[in-house]
């Protein structure tokens, strides 16, 4: 029942900030759609931890600033490599370890380093990632270790 309320919230917040609408006519439909919407899931048997994110702690939005800043720090890096005359490419693959235990963790982990620039897992296994770098700076183990820390600190289990 907490997941259905949970995705019931979920999609009525998304219905608000998408439409802009507050008319009492115009609410009601918004909800009556959601509710079928979470019927349909509940129906389908889809409410689960994947689909239904529940305990991901609240400082998942702390964590999107952080993801967000570091996504502009890299494309602005990205961009000065691009730019320059000689373009200074070293690629490299690198085995990053992960201490995260859950798939949850490890999907926030993976997409967070495909989502920045220079970036990009190839390959997963349980407690490792194969990395592509575009360049030494990118590969620095030290930039994946405090991802890592800041993705266990987001999930709560």
């Amino acid at each position: 029942m907490g997941k259905a309320l949970g995705l019931f919230v979920a999609l009525f917040a998304l219905w608000l900030a998408l439409s802009g609408y507050f008319t009492p006519f115009l609410l009601t439909l918004g909800a009556l759609s959601c509710l079928f919407t979470v019927y349909l899931a509940r129906r389908m048997e889809l409410l689960d931890d994947e689909a239904v994110p529940l305990q991901l702690s609240p400082s998942l939005f702390l964590y999107w600033g952080w993801l967000g800043r570091e996504i502009l720090k890299s494309s602005i890096a990205v961009c000065k490599i691009i730019l320059s005359r000689d373009m200074p490419i070293s690629q490299q693959l690198i085995a990053v370890p992960s201490p995260l235990t859950s798939e949850m963790g490890h999907v926030i982990f993976a997409n967070s380093i495909t989502l920045t620039p220079g970036t990009l897992t190839v390959e997963t296994a349980p407690g490792k990632f194969l990395i592509h770098a575009l360049t030494a700076d990118f590969a620095g183990p030290e930039g994946f270790e405090d991802m890592a820390r800041r993705v266990a600190a987001v999930e709560k289990r």
